[in-house]
């Protein structure tokens, strides 16, 4: 899709707060309201937003602990053990990925024991070869979506 510099504009706008007002987004952009309302509208049925949420700390709810691990997945399984790890609330992403993995994991944890538990039962199904699980000592950046560049257009 290609975005003009009122689109960017608008998507750096939400980025930066999603609760803002289609009359303050109109103000801020320098744009009818109703510009920002047909915007929106195209931008989500395209597609381009495809939803909004806040953003919570997980250390404010108990996860304390960011874990990665590799996951080498048998032959033929990839799709059904990608499913069942998905469903473990603790996990928050699960990707297919090149190189010496097939899948990478993301998830949080409350506690050593906690990551113990997630170790044990949902890195070992039937289906995972090998695990490598890394342990995240510091975020240094972490988003939700790309950064959006407005481009003079």
């Amino acid at each position: 899709m290609n975005l003009d510099r009122t689109d960017q504009r608008l998507l750096q706008a939400l980025q930066n707060n999603a609760r803002t007002s289609q009359r303050q987004l109109a103000k801020q952009l320098g744009v009818a309201q109703g510009t920002v309302t047909n915007r929106l509208k195209r931008l989500e049925d395209d597609g381009v937003i495809t939803g909004y949420t806040a953003t919570v700390s997980p250390a404010s709810l108990g996860w304390s602990m960011t874990i990665m691990a590799g996951l080498r997945i048998m032959k033929g399984r990839m799709i059904d053990v990608q499913q069942r790890i998905a469903a473990d609330p603790r996990v928050f992403a699960v990707y297919d990925v090149t190189g010496d993995w097939d899948s990478i994991v993301l998830a949080r944890v409350k506690d050593r024991q906690d990551l113990d538990n997630l170790t044990k039962t949902v890195f070992t199904l039937e289906g995972v070869s090998r695990s490598y699980t890394h342990v995240v000592l510091n975020t240094v950046k972490e988003t939700i979506a790309p950064h959006i560049d407005v481009e003079d257009v």
